[in-house]
C-alpha cells in the first residue's frame, strides 16, 4: 500500500503537485471519489485529482470565506481573465463581453442545445463518448447519434467518412468533445477545418467541449475550434472551464463562449442559468486563468511521468493490455479485450482487484472490453493500482483454457 504517514500539505516545497498527500489523507476527503467505494478500495476511476489548490486559489478562496462572500454568482472578471487565458494559451482571440457563466460545462452544454436545435432534432457524438452526453440529452428531447472513433494502429482518429454520414442524414448539431474524453485524442487544426467544411455543407452547428484544453502533452497542440476560420466557427458555441485543469469541479463554474455568429444564441441563456454557477467556483476560476499557470507547468510535468510510467508498468505488468498514451487529460483509456475479462473489465478489478476503474460501458458500445484509468495521483498509487490489477489475474485461466474447460 501506498505510505499512509504525515505528508506536508499544500505549499510545503512539493514541485509535483501529485505527490502532496498521504493515501489516510487523501480517504478524508468528502468527494465522490473517495467516498464511493468502501475503504479498501483504490479509487482510479473519476476525473478528479489527487492535489492540493494552487496556493493562489486557496489564498483567494480564504479570503472569500473570511470576508462571508458565499452569496450568488456573477460573472465579475472570469469572462476577462478567460479571455486573457485563451489568447496566451491558444492564441484564440474572443470578446469577453459576450462570454455568459453558466454552472458547469454539461450544464452549458444542455442549455446551448435547448437554444440552437428543437426537440427530436439530432445531435452527433463521437462515442466513446462522456456519459453525461447519454443522459442529458435524451432528457431534452434530443436524439443521440453515435458516430464511432475509428481505432487505428496509431490510435484514435476521427472517421470522416462516418461523421459526413451522419451529418448528412440530417443532424441538427455536432457535440466536438476535443480535447476528447475518454481517449485523450486531441483533433489537429487540419482535422477540424474539415469538421467545419463538413458541418457547413450539411448545416450543422458546432456545440464543442473544450473543458480539458488546459491539459495538453508535448508533441500536441490544442486548437480552439472557435479560433478557425470558417462559418461553422463563427457559428459555434464552445464550453469551458478551469475545473479539470485545476481541480475544482465541486465549485461549479464554467463558461459559454460563443463564436461571432453565435452571441445572440448566447445572450439568450437565461440570468437564472448562471446564477446556477457558484461564486466561490467563480473566484477560484478567475484566480486560475489568471495566475494559475506556474502551478499547471507542475501539474503537467508530474502528469507527463505518470503517463509514462503507467506505460512502463502495463508493459511489464499486463502487456496483454491495449494503451494509446493520451495526447491530453490524465485518463489513459485502456483496452483489456486481449484478457477475456468480458465487457466490463472494471468490474473484475473491482471485485478481485479492489481497484475502482471507470466502465468502457458507460461510454457507448464501443467501450466494451475497455475502462478508463486516471493517473493524476502519485507515481505510487498508479503503480499500486497496476500492482493489484495484475495480481487479481494471476490465479485466473487463460481465455483459451476457459473455453476448453467449458466445452467439457
Amino acid at each position: 500500500m501506498a505510505s499512509s504517514g504525515t505528508s506536508p500539505g499544500p505549499g510545503a516545497g512539493h514541485a509535483d503537485p501529485l505527490a502532496t498527500y498521504s493515501l489516510d489523507e487523501l480517504r478524508e476527503r468528502r468527494s465522490s471519489k473517495w467516498r464511493e467505494y468502501p475503504p479498501d478500495v483504490l479509487p482510479v476511476w473519476v476525473a478528479e485529482m489527487d492535489t492540493p489548490l494552487a496556493e493562489p486559489i486557496a489564498a483567494a478562496l480564504v479570503a472569500a470565506i473570511g470576508r462571508g462572500d458565499t452569496g450568488y454568482a456573477v460573472a465579475g472578471g472570469l469572462p476577462e481573465a478567460f479571455a486573457g487565458f485563451a489568447a496566451r494559451r491558444f492564441g484564440w482571440r474572443t470578446d469577453p463581453a459576450y462570454i455568459r457563466l453558466v454552472p458547469d460545462v454539461m450544464a452549458g452544454i444542455v442549455e446551448v442545445l435547448h437554444l440552437v436545435t428543437r426537440p427530436g432534432d439530432r445531435v452527433v457524438v463521437n462515442t466513446p463518448a462522456y456519459p453525461p452526453y447519454f443522459y442529458w440529452l435524451p432528457r431534452i428531447g434530443r436524439e443521440v447519434v453515435q458516430s464511432p472513433l475509428a481505432l487505428t494502429p496509431e490510435g484514435f482518429r476521427l472517421d470522416f467518412a462516418a461523421l459526413e454520414r451522419d451529418f448528412a442524414a440530417g443532424a441538427a448539431a455536432y457535440l466536438l468533445c476535443n480535447p476528447h474524453n475518454p481517449t485523450g485524442l486531441v483533433f489537429g487544426e487540419d482535422e477540424l477545418l474539415a469538421v467545419a467544411a463538413l458541418a457547413d455543407r450539411y448545416g450543422v452547428r458546432v456545440v464543442v467541449d473544450e473543458i480539458h484544453a488546459p491539459l495538453v502533452y508535448p508533441g500536441a497542440r490544442h486548437v480552439a475550434f472557435g479560433s478557425l476560420d470558417a462559418p461553422a466557427s463563427a457559428r459555434s458555441i464552445t464550453l469551458a472551464s478551469a475545473s479539470k485543469a485545476w481541480n475544482l469541479a465541486g465549485l461549479k463554474a464554467a463558461l459559454a463562449v460563443p463564436g461571432e455568429e453565435a452571441r445572440s444564441d448566447v445572450a439568450a441563456i437565461d440570468a437564472e442559468v448562471s446564477e446556477a454557477a457558484g461564486l466561490l467556483g467563480v473566484i477560484a476560476s478567475e484566480v486560475a486563468f489568471n495566475e494559475g499557470e506556474p502551478w499547471l507547468a507542475e501539474l503537467m510535468a508530474g502528469l507527463t511521468a505518470n503517463r509514462a510510467l503507467l506505460g512502463d508498468l502495463l508493459a511489464k505488468r499486463l502487456p496483454e493490455v491495449g494503451y494509446q498514451p493520451p495526447q491530453a487529460t490524465y485518463l489513459a483509456w485502456l483496452d483489456f479485450r486481449a484478457l477475456g475479462l468480458g465487457d466490463d473489465p472494471a468490474g473484475w478489478f473491482l471485485r478481485r482487484g479492489g481497484v475502482a476503474l471507470f466502465p468502457g460501458t458507460k461510454f457507448g458500445p464501443p467501450g466494451r472490453g475497455f475502462a478508463r484509468f486516471n493517473f493524476a495521483t502519485s507515481s505510487e498509487r498508479v503503480a499500486e493500482a497496476v500492482g493489484q490489477m495484475a495480481a487479481s489475474l494471476i490465479s485466473r485461466p487463460r481465455p483459451g483454457m476457459t473455453r476448453a474447460l467449458n466445452a467439457l
